[in-house]
């Protein structure tokens, strides 16, 4: 049932019945199924999509490079929970490459982002390194496009 999830993943209200219609299941069987995936945790929640940038609210995002030194017997696990842990942090993920963790977080500021980075994040004692990326503009998150995407004004000067 690999299309019910994709169908969920980019519309989290759509009914069992409009699923099911959408699939050729019946509306028992697709209910079922997503209590299911609910049960067994591959179902983890339900979140609305907002564009701040819409709103009157202050937000920040803030991406974070973090390098660390792994812990003995629990490797990445240690860190990446003590990190999770923080009400800021929105999203944290192991990597591959030049850093090992990719840490989302939002704030009301620039400056309430960099003073947790500087304050919390960096003085983790396995945290060797930080780069913080701030986030300017959202174009699309979660496979949603946000506002229309202007052509860039470069491309306007050649014509």
């Amino acid at each position: 049932m690999d299309e019910l999830l994709e169908i969920l993943e980019k519309d989290g209200r759509r009914s069992a019945a409009a699923i099911a219609k959408m699939t050729g299941r019946s509306e028992a069987e697709t209910a079922a199924a997503i209590a299911g995936y609910e049960r067994d945790g591959v179902i983890t929640g339900y979140a609305a999509l907002v564009n701040w940038e819409k709103t009157e609210a202050d937000r920040v995002t803030a991406l974070i490079e973090v390098k660390v030194t792994p812990q003995r017997d629990r490797g990445f696990d240690r860190v990446a929970e003590r990190v999770f842990s923080y009400p800021e942090v929105k999203a944290c993920y192991l990597m591959s490459g030049g850093y090992d963790l990719a840490v989302v977080i939002e704030g009301r500021s620039m400056k309430e982002v960099a003073l947790f980075v500087a304050e919390k994040l960096a003085t983790i004692d396995a945290v060797t390194s930080t780069a913080t990326h701030f986030v300017l503009k959202k174009y699309k998150d979660k496979g949603v496009v946000f506002g229309g995407v202007r052509e860039d004004d470069r491309e306007q000067a050649l014509l």
